[in-house]
């Protein structure tokens, strides 16, 4: 298995995936959607609150602020010697006080949240909360745990992960009519010297609807998918970096794996 990184940056990612099957990229793909525990809040003790916004609303509001996590520092509910009670090893406190003055208004933002552990912050500080009025307050508490996306989505580390196979674009006997180059809906086909061609930058961009192939008359133009390779994107919601959830993905496999092996052993 060979992997091709074409881009990386703090939240987004994309990379080529070749020597594999179908069932091993899918898999990558949901660990990275469903199998990444990370932290969010889940519980919230609301002190004060005289906003028009109503207490669920604002739970609701803060249970999808992604959070910076690490399986280095904390550990999943479900395996914390802690059984669920919430403990330093799998949650964490974060308090939030805001008020508007007799005449002014105040936009409370994911970054007036105060942590009691400086590693764990909201991934963005520019997330609005709420909006208060002259007068109003809001105080409380809120209480954050490591949790799964296949449980709940503000779990989910990654919002956007996808694949496609690779393209394979083979081009024999063209007479240069330049049909094909019309019909392609993403423009990466071109009339070379000799015959239409793709450059292999573009070749990445075919969405392989095969409109090219079925407007060659001549049937010189054929689209397929090399089905052992792929073309992965994905974007991490903060909680991670791109390339700490793509490894943490793999790593959940690799324990899956090793657990049901140990479960065969026993057999």
């Amino acid at each position: 298995m060979e992997i091709d990184i074409l881009e990386l940056s703090d939240r987004s990612a994309k990379f080529i995936l070749s020597g594999t099957t179908a069932a091993f990229a899918n898999g990558v793909r949901r660990a990275m959607l469903a199998d990444v525990p990370t932290l969010a809040i889940d519980d919230v003790n609301i002190y004060n609150n005289t906003s028009v916004l109503y207490d669920e609303q604002l739970a609701l509001r803060l249970g999808l602020i992604p959070l910076t996590s690490s399986l280095e520092d904390f550990v999943p509910q479900d395996k914390c010697t802690c059984e669920g009670a919430g403990c330093p090893a799998c949650t964490v406190s974060l308090t939030l006080s805001a008020e508007a003055g007799e005449e002014e208004q105040v936009i409370v933002h994911s970054g007036d949240i105060v942590s009691s552990d400086p590693n764990v912050q909201p991934a963005d500080k520019t997330i609005p909360i709420i909006d208060l009025r002259t007068g109003q307050k809001v105080v409380l508490e809120a209480i954050a745990h490591m949790g799964y996306g296949n449980e709940h989505a503000k779990w989910q580390a990654g919002v956007a992960c996808g694949y496609k196979n690779m393209p394979v674009i083979t081009i024999e006997g063209c007479d240069r009519c330049g049909i094909c180059v019309n019909a392609c809906p993403r423009n990466i086909i071109q009339l070379g010297e000799e015959s239409a061609e793709v450059a292999k930058e573009d070749l990445l961009r075919c969405s392989l609807c095969r409109l090219c192939q079925d407007s060659c008359d001549i049937d010189a133009i054929t689209v397929s998918a090399d089905e052992k390779s792929f073309i992965f994107t994905m974007e991490s919601d903060g909680s991670y970096t791109a390339q700490q959830l793509i490894l943490n993905a793999v790593n959940t496999i690799k324990g899956k794996a090793s657990e049901m092996q140990g479960i065969l052993d026993t057999l």
